[in-house]
């Protein structure tokens, strides 16, 4: 009888987990180090690009000027661009890759300066997405 009670609390906790965890959530904005996505270079100095051509997955139709997009991803996404593009909403427009040590020393510093009166635009990722610790570039 205890085994069986045992078994059934068991059974109870585990179909319990998940729903405690779909209430766990991680935000980063802009300026925070775990950021990735878009940014609006607005009036910041010249941003120090990783290519010095922007990158293009999918082409872009004849007649049509699309604006190049400036993205800052983990290394593992730029090796792989094809395969990450659909997560930040890029695949058809061309993507600059700014460094590393631009956004951290440059960017950063004016957008925490001026705050967001650039009007800055933020994709899937842009949007708090954050490393969650599973290893910058795994791919």
């Amino acid at each position: 009888m205890k085994r069986l009670l045992l078994v059934i609390l068991i059974v109870i906790v585990m179909g319990a987990l998940p729903a405690f965890a779909a209430d766990v959530g991680v935000s980063v904005s802009i300026g925070q180090p775990g950021f990735y996505g878009r940014i609006d270079i607005g009036n910041v100095p010249r941003p120090e690009l990783v290519y010095p051509e922007p990158i293009v997955i999918q082409p872009v139709p004849r007649g049509r000027v699309i604006q190049p997009l400036y993205l800052r991803v983990p290394p593992g996404h730029q090796k792989h661009w094809a395969k990450h593009c659909r997560e930040y909403n890029a695949c058809g427009q061309p993507v600059y890759f700014v460094k590393e040590n631009w956004y951290n020393n440059v960017y950063v510093p004016h957008y925490k300066q001026h705050g967001d009166k650039g009007g800055r635009r933020e994709g899937n990722r842009g949007k708090g997405h954050k490393d969650r610790g599973r290893g910058r570039d795994r791919d």
